[in-house]
Parts: C-alpha cells; structure tokens; sequence
C-alpha cells in the first residue's frame, strides 16, 4: 500500500505545493483546509498538475469533531500541519486570533493522531522562533528568543506542545521544519501564493505592484543597520520548501529518525535584503517597481538567514533554485493570474 499523507492546510501556499512533490514521489495526499484563507483554486491546481483526483475535505482543524471525521474517513499514516494563521503583522493587531487558531488546530491534530494511531507528523515551524538572533548564520542550537511577535510565540509554543506530547506518550514521531522565507511559484505557474486582500508578504506586494495591482511597494523602513539600510531575510523557494517536507516524511517512514522529535533550519543559508530582492527582482524580469521607504514595521527583526548544514547533511535536503529562477516563477505566476 503506498502511504497516505494528510497535509492540513492543503489549499495554502506551501501546502499546495507539497502536496504536489508528496504525489509527485509516489504518495497519496488528502488535502484538509477551511478556506478562510486560501482557495479552491489551489486544490484545481495540485490536480491538474499531478493529474490525479486528489481529494480535499473543507474543514477546520480548530473542529475537533469535524477534523475526527477526515482521520475516520482516510487511511493516512502522516500528517504535515500547516494550517495555521501566518502573517506576523497581523498576529500583532489580533493576536487571540493567532492564539486560538494556531495552538487549538495543533492540539486538535496530535490528540486525534493518538486516537487513530497515527504516527509521523510534520510540523511547519519558523525561524521567528530564533527572535533577532545573537550571531549570523542561525544553527539549530541558537538559543531561542522571547518572540517578537504573537505569531512567533505560537510557534514556539507549537513545538513546545509537539516536544512534550512525544516526550510524554511515547506513540509519535516528530520533526519541526524551521522555514526562513517562502516565495516563488511551481514553474507550471498553476499554484503559487494567493494572499487574500492586500498581501502581508514582500513578494506578493511585488508582483502585484508589477501587475498594476498595488501602485506602490512599501519597503519598512532603510534605517536599519544592515549594508543598504533594509531588513535582510533567507528567501527559499517554496518548491524546494515543499521537497523538505517529503524528505522529513520519508526519514519516519523509513525508521532513519535518530531521536523521536528533530528539529531543522530550512534555508538557502544566503541573507538578501529587501531593497536588492526587489532590483533582483526587476532584473530578472525586466521591469521596474515603483517603491518607496516607509516606517519600520512592529515586529519585524534586523536579519536573519539559516545554517542548513544539520538539514543538508542529516536529511540529505538542499535549496536548489536560484534567486532569479525563483522570481522569474513567481512573476509568471501573477500573469497567470491576472491573464497578462
């Protein structure tokens, strides 16, 4: 029997491309998402590009009863959480909705994962766990910093939850995917981000400012000490993003796991700032952003970009893309969408 993974928050941006490389290198995939958001669009995309009928079930993983019925209803052996509220300005002006939907939906999963045996979870983590960090680049073993925002307080807490439970019960297998940034599209420019309302994430800002879309990109601020004054961040394509996920599955699955909870950075291990993503981005395709400097933004930190060598040599996982590869998919994907 091939196994089955059940990827929540399925129609999301990283979910749906993970479900892709999960089909793609010999799974079944069941798609759980409450829409609120994301989109079907997705979900008509993963099928569309793997060519299999892949099945979605509308749910709220914050449900417990309705996220029983998808663990009665599939026989799935993994679980890859991503459903969870992400935008770290948001977090700071709601963050009981953070609180509430982050940490429920995690517990909602881990308990009916027990009550079904189920045993291999991933768990999409964040290098907000990390705070501004002491030294550059941040290893597995920097020490984690009181977060800066609610939504990385839910992901400490998450894999604090995750941590415990596999310490206590004895029954589950874990690994937490610390991400760095996301971005890019699948080069069949059938999935990619899909922000509801005004983007909360640089690229999308971007692209929708090339589009006509937004007429002007906000940049949070130059004042920072880095070499051009903005933000410094480890952009990961989020195709390469998604393979990482089917590695850590694979690693349970196999038994090659060498302790029943790991934890990994997930990163290119290159730092670029926020003003050269958007020259990059203009170069790779030819075009010109209208941007302007605005203040700095409430908790966003100076720099911060991965040390993958624990996720390079103990998952056999490296970022593959290019920086110009991945914007040049990301732009592709906004035509799509807007039909330019």
């Amino acid at each position: 029997m091939k196994e089955c993974v059940l990827v929540t928050g399925g129609a999301g941006y990283i979910g749906s491309h993970t479900a892709v490389e999960l089909v793609e290198a010999g799974m079944d995939v069941v798609l759980a998402d409450n829409l609120t958001n994301s989109d079907m669009q997705a979900v008509e995309g993963v099928r569309r590009i793997t060519g299999r009928e892949v099945p979605f079930e509308r749910v709220d993983c914050c449900d417990r009863a309705a996220l029983g019925g998808v663990f009665a209803r599939h026989r799935f052996g993994s679980v890859i959480h991503f459903a969870a509220s992400k935008a770290v300005g948001e977090s700071v002006c709601e963050p009981m909705k953070y609180y509430r939907n982050n940490l429920l939906s995690l517990m909602n999963v881990v308990d009916l994962m027990r009550e079904h045996g189920r045993r291999n979870i991933v768990f999409s983590s964040s290098c907000t766990v990390y705070g501004e960090p002491d030294s550059l680049p941040v290893t597995e073993r920097a020490p984690r910093k009181p977060a800066t925002s609610p939504y990385g307080n839910t992901k400490q807490i998450s894999e604090d939850i995750l941590r415990d439970a596999i310490a206590a019960y004895g029954d589950l297998r874990g690994i937490a995917l610390r991400y760095f940034n996301p971005i890019g599209a699948h080069p069949s420019a059938l999935i990619g981000e899909l922000p509801r309302g005004v983007p909360q994430n640089l690229v999308p800002y971007v692209t929708q400012t090339a589009a006509g879309v937004r007429e002007c990109l906000s940049v949070f601020g130059d004042d920072y000490p880095t070499p051009d004054g903005s933000n410094i961040r480890d952009y990961i394509d989020v195709v390469d993003l998604a393979r990482a996920h089917v590695v850590a599955i694979r690693r349970m699955i196999e038994g090659r796991n060498k302790a029943d909870y790991e934890i990994f950075n997930i990163g290119t291990g290159r730092g670029v700032s926020v003003l050269e993503l958007v020259r990059r981005f203009e170069q790779a395709n030819n075009l010109k952003i209208n941007h302007k400097i605005a203040p700095r933004r409430a908790g966003d930190i100076v720099a911060i970009w991965a040390d993958p060598t624990l996720a390079n040599t103990e998952l056999g996982w490296r970022a593959e893309r290019s920086l110009d590869e991945t914007l040049r998919a990301t732009w592709a994907w906004e035509r799509h969408l807007r039909g330019i």
